[in-house]
């Protein structure tokens, strides 16, 4: 794992908001420094978790290089540059590079884009070639497009290719990929120390926004090996992990980080915040959580 560079956790953070929906820089700046403080060690800026796809390209640029700027080498930077037209995705990576990124998160081509792994070969070799080390983005149920091993072998080919961060949330596939010998990032929030166990090399790690602490926790154990202590930390996370993995997610990570201290604000239209039975039930499920990550 040292040799990977984006090992442990890489927390895709919440892209914060103010109440008239503009994103809120300064938001941006203490949530960064909080969670450095706390000890994280790579971020992905205008994650999908960070509403990627409901920010303009100019938008996401600003976030990329506004963090980066806060970041200032004390963590790594993932940023996602995806975009619907390949050489959008090219300029975007250039500009992640320019603005300090360590490597960019990539989804394949979608909305009725290339299917044939040819073509996604292609996709990602114009990608890698922008400069910056690549991390493929495998979510089948909503790009349409499985990255399987046979196709993860023949992108780790490309020069800077670094990496498939597998979204499907199925372990039994992503354990399939893990089994190529490749670097395999999970980004199933539910499955974190099951995925470890199978021997993927980092996490990119959504619900980490809000239980920032406790998520550090459970990869630290894991990494060591130390299986039962990891075990007793998870019992208090996987409740909640499994609850928003069941739907809502991105709303649902907002309205806990409301809960447990390091608020964004409420997610950007047209996703709206959830309901207050919705809310009941997030608190309910976090628990203790909630005293422990606003412990000082």
């Amino acid at each position: 794992m040292a040799d990977f560079a984006f090992p442990g956790l890489n927390l895709a953070i919440a892209t914060p908001f103010d109440a008239g929906g503009k994103i809120d820089l300064k938001q941006l700046e203490a949530n960064l420094e909080r969670y450095l403080a706390i000890g994280i060690r790579g971020f992905v800026l205008s994650s999908g978790t960070g509403m990627h796809v409901y920010l303009s390209a100019e938008e996401s640029q600003q976030v990329i290089a506004h963090g980066a700027k806060v970041i200032n080498g004390r963590a790594r930077i993932i940023a996602q540059t995806s975009a619907l037209i390949a050489e959008d995705v090219v300029e975007r990576t250039k500009r992640a590079a320019d603005a300090g990124a360590n490597g960019v998160m990539v989804l394949p081509p979608f909305f009725e884009g290339p299917t044939d792994d040819d073509g996604i070969v292609d996709f990602y070799a114009d990608v890698a070639a922008a400069g910056l080390p690549v991390i493929g983005y495998n979510v089948p149920h909503a790009v349409g497009v499985e990255i399987t091993p046979g196709l993860f072998q023949r992108l780790a080919q490309i020069p800077n290719f670094a990496s498939v961060k597998d979204s499907s949330g199925n372990l039994g596939a992503q354990a399939t990929l893990i089994r190529t010998g490749l670097p395999v990032m999970n980004g199933a929030d539910l499955l974190v120390p099951y995925a470890m166990y199978a021997g993927c090399k980092g996490l990119i790690w959504g619900g980490a926004n809000f239980a920032p602490k406790s998520c550090l926790a459970v990869v630290k154990a894991a990494s060591e090996g130390k299986w039962a202590e990891a075990r007793l930390i998870w019992a208090m996370l996987e409740p909640i992990m499994a609850l928003i993995w069941a739907g809502d997610y991105v709303q649902s990570v907002y309205a806990a980080a409301e809960l447990t201290g390091y608020g964004a604000g409420q997610p950007r239209k047209p996703l709206r915040g959830l309901t207050p039975d919705r809310i009941a039930a997030i608190r309910d499920t976090l628990g203790d959580l909630i005293a422990h990550e606003k412990a000082a």
